[in-house]
């Protein structure tokens, strides 16, 4: 045993040390998980683990829930301790982990800093990583709340994470969060820490809990972000159709379906109003859509354009709606050509997926906006 700035750890030789990993609660037998080369099992062992997990029924952390923070409260360059779930876990390349954390809750909606005219050969990501995740994995992540990617920071790239299971609840202590083109994640200093919380813990217990009776409510599903209810820049046919979360229309079962969501426009291709009818006077727009769970292409073509822009107004009136779509301000001419501060509205949106391959329908499934009129 050792001490390092007034803390107290174990330190592991591998000349002479030993050790095995043993299930907590719910673990019925004595059998380890994980063992070092050198370890061998004893017969006092079953009481030191029959004994912890006897301790374990009715251990609480020494500490006070307002030491925590939800993911709806965490703010950009500030060091936090966050208590969530792990979903995923992965190594995208040698050393360099990446982990999807979750408590329930919406991260807070950023601030959009772009040239409009990126779009064409910058386009904001769809994500941070370079490759989506599988559509299996996504499929196992709960259908609201924001999923936070963690990564190791710069002086921490040789901490290996596979001793780390999914299903666990770990406190990452002194996590730093970021905000890369408006899209949140978390980074692992070498100040952080993480320790493991038990599921029997009333923190976690709480998250669950919220998180169930979020699902049980109407409106559930609507962003933290836009209470008391979404702007009125849009109407949509179907008032009584569900919400559904953007990452509900991502593992929805099948290829082919229709949905409601409430989402913001964070960007759109072609930025100019003037372009966004082809030669042969067809509407052909690409949105970049997202809510607290996805972001996401959405597409509005032929008379889906037609509708959401109530057939073909004048270019004015069109940039004008889109500006406030978008988040910019109604009058603002700047062609899209200088960097600006978006904070683009949350308003109601149906999407229906279609798919362009029939060899492959999972691979080429699209999205287009359907039923739902710009009014700004």
């Amino acid at each position: 045993m050792k001490t390092h700035e007034r803390e107290v750890y174990a330190f592991f030789n591998k000349k002479f040390s030993s050790f095995a990993l043993y299930e907590g609660l719910s673990g019925g037998d004595f059998v380890p998980y994980q063992v070092s080369a050198r370890f061998r099992t004893r017969e006092l062992d079953k009481k030191f683990i029959a004994d912890l997990r006897k301790w374990l029924t009715g251990f609480q952390l020494n500490t006070d829930p307002n030491d925590f923070q939800f993911l709806r409260e965490i703010k950009e360059g500030q060091r936090l301790s966050l208590i969530c779930k792990i979903l995923h876990i992965c190594e995208v390349a040698e050393k360099e982990w990446i982990i999807y954390v979750w408590d329930g809750t919406d991260a807070p909606s950023k601030k959009i800093q772009t040239k409009m005219t990126d779009e064409m050969d910058n386009p904001l990501p769809l994500q941070l990583e370079k490759e989506p995740l599988p559509r299996d994995v996504l499929c196992t992540f709960p259908s609201a709340g924001s999923v936070l990617m963690v990564v190791l920071g710069e002086g921490n790239k040789n901490l290996g994470l596979g001793f780390l299971k999914t299903g666990i609840w770990l406190n990452f202590l002194n996590i730093i969060c970021e905000v890369h083109a408006g899209l949140w994640r978390g980074v692992l200093m070498p100040f952080t820490k993480l320790r493991y919380v038990p599921r029997e813990f009333r923190y976690v217990l709480g998250c669950q809990r919220c998180y169930e009776e979020r699902l049980s409510e109407k409106w559930g599903r609507m962003p933290w972000s836009c209470f008391p209810s979404p702007s009125t820049v849009t109407e949509v046919d179907h008032d009584r159709a569900p919400l559904v979360t953007l990452r509900d229309v991502l593992s929805y079962s099948e290829v082919t379906a229709k949905f409601k969501c409430v989402m913001r426009v964070v960007a759109a291709f072609p930025c100019e109003a003037e372009n966004f009818l082809s030669p042969a006077g067809t509407y052909r727009v690409r949105l970049t859509i997202e809510d607290p769970t996805a972001r996401v292409h959405a597409f509005l073509y032929a008379e889906d354009g037609e509708n959401f822009f109530d057939g073909r107004p004048s270019t004015s009136v069109l940039k004008r709606r889109m500006n406030k779509l978008l988040g910019l301000n109604e009058d603002d001419d700047s062609k899209g050509t200088e960097y600006t501060e978006r904070d683009p509205p949350w308003v109601f949106c149906c999407l229906k997926s279609y798919y362009l391959n029939e060899g492959d329908v999972w691979g080429s499934r699209r999205y287009r906006i359907f039923d739902t009129k710009l009014v700004g």
